[in-house]
Parts: structure tokens; sequence; C-alpha cells
């Protein structure tokens, strides 16, 4: 996956303050604490990055996949996927003495949706994952996020039996904006996780910016 892998090289958060933190999230010199969704259709990866980042054992609310899900859970492209989050998934990640992300991972199936409303309460941002196997599963977390006005960025998990397709390519397949971030990733990599973090920060900050 490493040559399909199209990331900046980034060794620190921006923009930093004093503390070692994100200047412009910080806000003094109190403990600050951020809520960061993360989003994306059955399959995608959630779950994948929140325990590859987390610097605490992550909390995950996985179920068995059984009969009782056919129909309803769509299973193209993810055949060997045995488990579904019928909760969420919860990590932490610490960035200084004064600034901590808590992750969210939202259920990416339909059926799960009447709960995101509550998980987005207080959320700084998103990151939206999306398999171009299954693009069309990424449309929902993209129409909500876009209908809250909440910043988000989409995060092209990087599977091995993927097709590759550039940013610009993907960003057109769904209809996304000029100020959207696309970046490629790998959910199993800490560093791939890192920076797709540090973009959604620089997004969130930006747009704080021009407020």
């Amino acid at each position: 996956m490493g040559s399909a892998l199209s990331r900046p090289a980034r060794n620190s958060w921006p923009p930093m303050d004093a503390g070692g933190g994100p200047a412009a999230l910080s806000g003094g010199a109190s403990l600050s604490a951020h809520k960061i969704l993360i989003a994306g259709g059955f399959g995608a990866g959630k779950t994948t990055l929140v325990s590859t980042i987390s610097e605490v054992r992550p909390l995950r609310t996985e179920e068995t996949l059984t009969t009782a899900s056919a129909g309803h859970d769509d299973l193209r492209g993810v055949g060997a996927k045995t488990t579904t989050t019928v909760a969420l998934d919860f990590g932490r990640i610490t960035i200084s003495s004064r600034v901590v992300l808590y992750l969210f991972g939202m259920p990416g199936q339909e059926r799960f949706s009447f709960m995101w409303d509550e998980l987005c309460y207080g959320a700084l941002g998103a990151v939206v994952l999306a398999d171009v196997r299954r693009l069309d599963t990424s449309f929902p977390a993209v129409d909500y996020f876009e209908g809250r006005d909440l910043p988000f960025i989409v995060a092209i998990n990087c599977f091995d039996d993927a097709p590759r397709y550039d940013t610009a390519e993907v960003r057109n397949a769904l209809d996304l904006g000029h100020g959207v971030p696309v970046v490629l990733f790998d959910a199993r990599q800490s560093g791939s996780v890192k920076d797709v973090l540090i973009n959604l920060v620089e997004c969130v900050v930006t747009r704080r910016s021009k407020m």
C-alpha cells in the first residue's frame, strides 16, 4: 500500500503554541479537549483508525454479523468482514499537555443513523472515510456534515485490493466543495492516521480564521 499513498511528510501538529498544541484551538493555559467524529460507510475502516491511533485501550461496540443483518448490511467488497459496530468506537490522543482529541467512531449503517445527532453534539469536526470499492456508502456521511455545516475532510482508505484513484477523481465523484480536503491514507498505520487528523485540524483552523 505504501506506493499508493501520497501523504505529505509532517512531523508535528500545526499550528503550534508554546505548549506544543494547535494555537488556534488551545485558547489559554487550561486543558482543551476536542471531540472528533470518525464517519463513513460500513467496513470503511473506522474501528481500525481509532484503534491504530488511540493512546488508551479503545472502547469498541462490535458485534458478530448474523443472519439477522441479511438485507440490511451491504457486504459488497467486504465479504470477509464478520463484525459490525452497533454503537460507537472511542479513543483518545494527546497532542500536548493542553490539547487532547477524543475520537468517536460513528456506526456506518443507515439503520444506526438515529445515533448520529447525539454523537455530533459538540464536535469540532469530522473525518469521513471513503472506500473506493463502495464509494456510494460515503454519501450519507458527506451529506450529513454538509447539512450541519460541520468542518470535515474525506480520507480515502487505501485497501490492498482496491483500485487506485487520485484525490481529484474522488472529489468529483463525491461532488465535494473545494474547501473540503481529500487525502489518501492507510488506517493501519499510525503515522498515516496522524496526518489525517493534522489535515482536519488545519481545515478547522483555516475555517475559523475566515469567520
